[in-house]
Order: structure tokens, then C-alpha cells, then sequence
């Protein structure tokens, strides 16, 4: 049945204007569950709520959950960004692409409005006369920079008021790390000289400091005060070092940074590389939460409000690895924030900027991955997000064994299941195991009764191998008993309430229920079904528990598409869509033909776009959409 919205929902729709603005979705509850931004509020927020939506689980989720929709008017598409990025960092909304560990960046400040500038750290910009070099990745970065240019350049780290008549310096000018103004050693003007070429280095431009330091060096040394030439030889060592440790890439690229985005499941880190004075001064990794299910047109689009908002240091070029929509918005609310100084959105095709998208493509990809490693290696994340799932499921122990049973199914043929085991809360691959359904040929495309066969063979495994020398071997020939004789602490049914039914059933079979706890994964929603309970369980959205069961569905249902398609390969069954339940040969060919025989652009079609084909209408079309994710 299509989807309807409330007599309250249509009703705020119907009388939305059309102005640009900011929208503010509410559950049941009240509480924010979503904030978006809008040209036209009436057109955007009537999309959420047509037949078909987006066709997004995520979406299809979230608009079931809407309840009320405040909204206020902004002047222009550039406030109403502003004013969303505000928002959603105030209530941080489920359903919004968030930053975790939002941070501001470490700069370094020197304070050139006064006669004697001092140099120091900081993570606020402010618009106050000093200068401002950065950002950097972390505040070691900076403070490492600044204890080798003290060397060069010794600069002043007290709180005197610099008057040039102090009696006695302090041992700093003893240590020759500050060049003592206090008692007239440099004046004024010596100083604030030092200070500008400290200045030039960190802005890449040393070449000329450099020039004049050797020449100062030679002459010191044709003057044979060796003293004087090894104290300027340390400060081009220091100077050297700090220019070194900065890739040069492009004379002509002078100030931009450069993004890519890594993807995996629901895991997704963008990357940023800084670029200033045609070098690379520093880079970072940002990971992202509910990222799931979104383009990366909509991941950027997101993305830049809410890192740039937080950034004193715009650069005046951004270059994306794909276009934008809302580019143009953005360069005029990132000119704003460079005082209206111009910048750019740029997405290349070739060169240079181009071979830069592919380095930070490589940093964001192993940021990713480092990223999964250090959570699968943390043992203390394995053990919080462990016991905090016992909590909320309220287990009688810690579910330190996880079985996951998914199944995957083509109308009736090569019909699998997959069995994957997580222990202490690290995925065991050694354990994992696939079933070819056998029984389910009478009785057509059934997956109730394919999770029936699956959990019953596991489950006489598990009988079978508490006798001696059973003799059952693994598909690699090896005797793997032992991963039949444990009982796990927790058995995950990747499905609903039907799903769990017959789980219950197959333990009642073995007299396990009680013994061995299970729940029912929904496909849907995320939702924990537990027996006999009438609610499901919803886990925090940012909790550890969540990321956890997450990561074991994710990879049941890799494991079992992945078995599925080999059988399926074997079957000579070439076509993914027969995957998909209501495709038959007809629908499979109709769909075929109308978008010339390519899945990929059967992928990326929309719902609208499907339903064009005879025989697709909504339900089947968003099966479809979900089908080929």
C-alpha cells in the first residue's frame, strides 16, 4: 500500500511557502530526528512525503518515524546553510550526516599588531590584528614547528613589558633561544625583522631568508668568527628542516585543500589535504556518522558546512573529486567567511589537481582501513560495545559468541545461508559456514522455511558433536568439531518477528530456548526483536552496541550474497536481478530492455524511473533499490 502521510503532515505540507528556509522533522516524541535546508521549502519537504520518496531505506525510515515539521524562513539559500549547520550541531538529529570528534585545528599566532610580536599556539581565530599560520593536523605538529624556528628565529615567550632597559635577561638568551629586547640586545625594529622572515618561512616563502643568512654565514666565515657562522649554519639547518618536512607540489597552487571520501558498508572518512604556498603542510581524516545510504554528492554537500564553520583558515580553492549541486551556494557562503575574497569549487579531470584527488583518495582509503583495524584491535571499544549490548538486550552474560544466520535467495533456486561467527566482538572467519538449502524445492521461495533447515542442520551439528569421533568434516576436509560443540551467546536472526518465530520453534526442537538467547535482526530499522516482547529494542544510534550489531549483519549479508553469487555463478545464472524477489523473466527482460541491457544503470535509476517499466509499481520498485544496494 502506498504511503500516506498523516492529516497533520498533509496538512503542513499543503501550506509550507516557497521562500528558502531550514526544516526541522520531530518523531512521535518531539525530538528532532532531522534538519535539511531548502530553496523552496513547499517543493523539498512535499519530496519526503510523494509515493517513492528518495527510495532510500534511510529515508523510507525516517518519514515513517515523522510526526511534526517546524520549519523557519532564512532571507537567502546562503542563511538557511548557515542556520542548518547551526541546528544541527546544536540537536545533532539521527538522521544527519554528523562529524564525530568535531575539533578545531591547532594554528600558530603571532601577534603582529604589537611592537614586540609573540608567537604561540592556538585553535581560535580571531579578528584581532595578528597573524595566523595553519591549520595543522595536531597541536604536536605546531608545537614541534615552533621549537625548531626558536632555534632560527629566538623570539620572545615572556610576559615583560619590553622597554629595553631590564637590567639582567632571563636564561632563555643564555640558552640563545630569545634574542633579549628586554635589555636592548635587538630594538625594536631588529625584532619585528626577525619576526617577518619567522613569518615568510611559515608562509613557504624561506628562499629569501635562506639567501640572506648564507650569505651572512660565508662573510662571518671569511672573517674567521667561526662562532657566528655554526650559529647561522643551525639556524639554516632549522629553517631547512622545517621547509623540507612540507611536499612541494605546484609553484602555481598557492592556497587550496583537496577532498576524497572513502566507503565501506556503513563506514564512511572524508580526507583533507592542505595545501599552502604550493606545499602540502599537513592532512586529516575525518570520519563520518550515518553516512549510510547517501551519495557522496550528498556526503560533500554536508560535509563542507560543517568542517568550513569551524575553520578560521578558508582556503580559496576546494578541489572535490565529483560535482555538487549546491556549489555554487557554498563558494558564496565560503566568500563570506574569507571577508569576500573569492573562492572556488573545482572538480578536475586531469594534471596535477587531478593526480592530488588521487593521493588524498589513497590517505582516505587508509584511513579507512586503519580505522576498522584499530576497532577490531581495541580491545577495550570490543569489551564496552560487548557489555553494552548485554545491557540493552538484557542477556544473562556477556554475548562474548555471536551467531549471525542470513539468507539469500533467488525465486526458489540456489538458495542460500550463511552462518558467520563474531568472538569477543572480532570477527572469527575460521568459523564461518554456508548451507545449501535443500528442503525448500516443495515448498517454493520460502525463507522462513530456508532458516529452518539452516538452524536445524546447525543445531544437529551441535548434537552430533557432542559424541566422540562424529567423523563431520568441513567443506576444506579438515575436522572443525569444535566450532559445532559451542553454543553461542547471543544467536542474531538477520530478519523480523517471522524470522525469530521459527528460530524459537528450532530451539524449542533441541531444548535450547531459554538456554541459548536470540533476537531477530529487522532489515529495515535496525531493531533488536527479542521473544516475547511486543517492542524491539532500539540501541542508541551512536552507541558501540549499535556499531557492533551493525558490523555482524553487514557481514552475514556479505558472506551470504557472496556465497549466494558463486552457487548462482555455477547455476549459469548470469543475472542479478533474478536475485531480487517479485523479478521473474518477464519483469528481468522488460527491465533489461528498457534501460539497454545494463544493471549499472538499473542501479542508479530511480523509483520513478522503474515504475516506468510494465509491471514495477512502488513496492516492487524500492524491493528493487534496496535489491541491487
Amino acid at each position: 500500500m502506498p504511503f500516506q502521510p498523516s492529516d497533520h503532515i498533509r496538512t503542513i505540507l499543503d501550506n509550507l511557502p516557497m521562500k528558502p528556509g531550514v526544516y526541522i522533522m520531530k518523531n512521535d516524541k518531539g525530538k528532532i530526528i532531522y534538519i535539511g535546508k531548502a530553496k523552496y521549502l513547499r517543493h523539498r519537504v512535499r519530496s519526503y512525503f510523494t509515493a517513492n520518496a528518495d527510495g532510500t531505506r534511510k529515508t523510507l525510515k525516517m518519514r515513517a518515524q515523522v510526526r511534526d515539521i517546524d520549519y523557519i524562513i532564512a532571507e537567502s539559500e546562503v542563511k538557511a546553510l548557515i542556520l542548518e549547520d547551526t541546528l544541527i550541531k546544536k540537536h545533532k538529529p539521527r538522521y544527519n550526516i554528523m562529524l564525530k570528534d568535531d575539533k578545531r585545528y591547532p594554528y600558530i599566532r603571532i601577534s603582529w599588531q604589537e611592537d614586540y610580536p609573540k608567537v604561540e599556539t592556538t585553535r581560535r581565530v580571531e579578528n584581532d590584528g595578528a597573524r595566523y599560520f595553519g591549520p595543522y593536523a595536531a597541536m604536536w605538529a605546531v608545537q614541534n614547528t615552533l621549537r625548531v624556528l626558536r632555534k632560527a628565529f629566538p623570539y620572545l615567550t615572556c610576559d615583560r613589558d619590553i622597554t629595553g632597559q631590564d637590567e639582567r635577561a632571563c636564561l632563555f638568551y643564555d640558552l640563545k633561544l630569545c634574542n633579549a629586547p628586554c635589555i636592548g640586545a635587538v630594538n625594536r625594529d631588529e625584532y619585528r625583522a626577525m619576526i617577518q622572515e619567522l613569518m615568510d618561512v611559515l608562509s613557504g616563502k624561506s628562499e629569501g631568508v635562506l639567501g640572506r643568512l648564507e650569505e651572512e654565514m660565508m662573510g662571518a666565515s671569511e672573517d674567521l668568527n667561526f662562532e657566528k657562522a655554526a650559529a647561522i649554519r643551525d639556524q639554516i639547518k632549522a629553517i631547512h628542516f622545517i621547509t623540507t618536512r612540507h611536499k612541494a607540489v605546484s609553484p602555481k597552487m598557492t592556497d587550496h585543500d583537496v577532498i576524497a571520501i572513502a566507503r565501506e558498508n556503513d563506514d564512511a572518512v572524508v580526507q583533507i589535504l592542505f595545501i599552502r604556498n604550493g606545499k602540502l603542510i599537513g592532512s586529516d581524516s575525518r570520519v563520518l556518522d550515518n553516512a549510510d545510504e547517501e551519495t557522496d554528492e550528498s556526503i560533500l554537500e554536508q560535509f563542507i558546512p560543517q568542517f568550513y564553520s569551524e575553520m578560521a583558515d578558508v582556503p580559496r580553492e576546494l578541489i572535490l573529486p565529483s560535482e555538487i549541486e549546491e556549489a555554487r551556494i557554498l563558494e558564496r557562503w565560503l566568500r563570506d567567511k574569507r571577508h569576500g575574497s573569492k573562492v572556488e569549487i573545482t572538480v578536475p579531470q586531469r594534471g596535477n589537481k587531478r593526480s592530488l584527488i588521487q593521493l588524498a583518495q589513497e590517505n582516505a582509503n587508509d584511513a579507512l582501513r586503519m580505522m576498522r583495524a584499530q576497532y577490531e584491535a581495541d580491545v577495550t571499544k570490543q569489551e564496552t560495545s560487548l557489555t553494552e549490548l548485554q545491557t540493552e538486550m538484557s542477556l544473562p552474560r556477556i554475548p562474548n559468541r555471536i551467531e549471525c544466520f542470513d539468507i539469500s535467495t533467488t525465486q526458489g533456486t540456489a538458495i542460500t545461508a550463511s552462518r558467520v561467527v563474531f568472538v569477543q566482538g572480532v570477527p572469527r572467519k575460521s568459523e564461518y559456514r554456508r548451507f545449501n538449502i535443500r528442503t525448500v524445492d516443495h515448498f517454493g521461495s520460502d525463507d522462513y522455511q530456508s532458516m529452518r533447515e539452516a538452524l536445524t542442520r546447525r543445531f544437529n551439528r551441535w548434537q552430533n558433536a557432542q559424541l566422540e569421533d562424529t567423523g563431520i568434516t568441513t567443506p576444506d576436509g579438515k575436522d572443525k568439531n569444535e566450532t559445532w560443540k559451542l553454543l553461542p551467546d547471543l544467536l542474531l536472526i538477520d530478519g523480523g518477528k517471522g524470522q525469530l518465530g521459527i528460530a524459537v520453534e528450532v530451539l524449542k526442537e533441541f531444548d535450547l530456548f531459554g538456554k541459548v538467547p536470540v533476537a531477530g535482526l529487522a532489515k529495515q530499522f535496525e531493531e533488536l526483536y527479542i521473544p516475547g516482547e511486543s517492542k524491539p529494542i532500539v540501541l542508541p544510534r551512536r552507541s558501540p552496541a549499535l556499531y557492533l550489531v551493525q558490523r555482524v549483519r553487514d557481514e552475514a549479508h556479505r558472506f551470504a550474497i557472496t556465497s549466494h553469487r558463486n552457487r548462482r555463478s555455477k547455476a549459469g545464472m548470469v543475472s542479478q536481478l533474478e536475485s531480487i524477489p517479485g523479478i521473474g523473466p518477464k519483469k528481468r527482460k522488460a527491465l533489461l530492455k528498457h534501460f539497454g541491457n545494463s544493471i549499472d544503470r538499473i542501479k542508479k535509476a530511480s523509483a520513478d524511473e522503474l515504475m516506468q517499466v510494465a509491471g514495477i509499481n512502488e513496492k516492487l520498485a524500492e524491493t528493487i533499490i534496496i535489491g541491487l544496494d
